[in-house]
């Protein structure tokens, strides 16, 4: 990670990257875990640090509201879950059962269920799942058969596969063997009040939208798809989007989108569409409005894997205690894109 994007989760007080790096605060002497609860010291005071005992050598002292130089038991027993079912899914088995990881961690299943799920964001089932759906896009990415792909990430037969994997994957599993080919996407980088922004988009509707990006950027988001510059036949749709991002409005929501995620991504980009204009949402607010209040951590992953800003408004999401939080195209656009719609 570069230390802007450390910054950008410690603003977010992203769990997720608790025991990825610390957040060394010069001013008052202390480091942080980067969701520490406290108020966000000055961006001139602080520095990352790979651990706490590189924080200390530098002469810090740990904060005593978030405790970064200790874990608890129930993190410990966390991670050594999400190690156990890692190591199954490595090696073919699909993940472990609820009871097996109880007796792993010394709890109760139903309480490690709940623990894992609001450490995790997902259940430990869901995390299996996605694990072995990550191992079936690598190898068909790398041209395995498709029949191998499943047997190597632990399905019992083709037709759980199927069953588990519809409408998951972004591409059929054929396409994914044949690298993508025949998809093609059209694009163009279009001059916006707030620098250049790159729209794309195939036959189905727009597939990315990115401030401060190109032609590389798109061609590293979709490596397999042929990328055509976008002619006469994708000039009114580019105008609605140029549209939506200068004068927002209702009429955004009726611009036809192609984007592909798992079932939980989908979930949560359909909820930031429902977010009205002129309104905010903090990751919990999202979590609680899918009906997963502890799943504030998953809620934040999924706002991260979106591809098109603005028509899906990640924008709206903000930290817990009010502030902007990260955005990937920098505070300045998402302060300007709210202010814009009258936030």
């Amino acid at each position: 990670m570069t230390d802007d994007a450390r910054w950008q989760a410690a603003l977010a007080k992203d769990r997720r990257f608790d025991g990825a790096f610390v957040t060394g605060v010069h001013s008052t002497g202390i480091y942080c875990r980067p969701s520490c609860p406290a108020r966000a010291p000055l961006r001139k005071n602080v520095r990352f640090y790979a651990s706490p005992q590189d924080a200390e050598k530098a002469g810090l002292r740990p904060c005593k509201r978030c405790s970064p130089a200790t874990q608890s038991a129930e993190e410990a027993c966390v991670l050594a879950a999400i190690a156990a079912i890692r190591a199954s899914v490595a090696v073919g088995e699909g993940g472990l059962s609820l009871e097996a990881l109880a007796d792993l961690t010394g709890y109760a299943p139903t309480h490690f269920q709940r623990l894992f799920k609001r450490t995790v964001g997902l259940s430990p089932a869901a995390y299996a799942r996605a694990l072995r759906e990550n191992r079936v896009r690598e190898a068909l990415g790398e041209g395995v058969s498709v029949t191998s792909a499943w047997l190597e990430a632990g399905y019992g037969g083709s037709e759980a596969f199927y069953a588990a994997t519809k409408g998951r994957l972004g591409m059929k599993p054929s396409e994914w063997t044949k690298g993508g080919a025949g998809r093609v996407i059209h694009w163009s980088v279009m001059d916006t009040t707030l620098g250049q922004m790159l729209v794309a988009a195939t036959d189905k509707g727009v597939c990315c939208l990115a401030f401060g990006e190109g032609e590389a950027e798109l061609a590293r988001r979709f490596p397999r798809a042929e990328l055509v510059p976008a002619g006469e036949a994708f000039r009114e749709l580019f105008a609605q989007v140029l549209a939506a991002v200068e004068r927002p409005g209702p009429g955004s929501a009726a611009i036809p989108l192609d984007v592909a995620g798992t079932a939980f991504q989908q979930r949560v980009w359909e909820e930031l569409r429902r977010i009205p204009q002129g309104e905010t949402r903090s990751y919990g607010e999202l979590a609680a409005a899918l009906g997963q209040p502890g799943a504030s951590r998953a809620v934040g992953g999924a706002n991260g894997a979106n591809h098109v800003a603005v028509l899906i408004p990640c924008h709206r999401v903000i930290a817990s205690d009010g502030t902007l939080g990260g955005y990937a195209y920098g505070l300045e656009i998402k302060r300007e894109l709210l202010r814009r719609e009258g936030r």
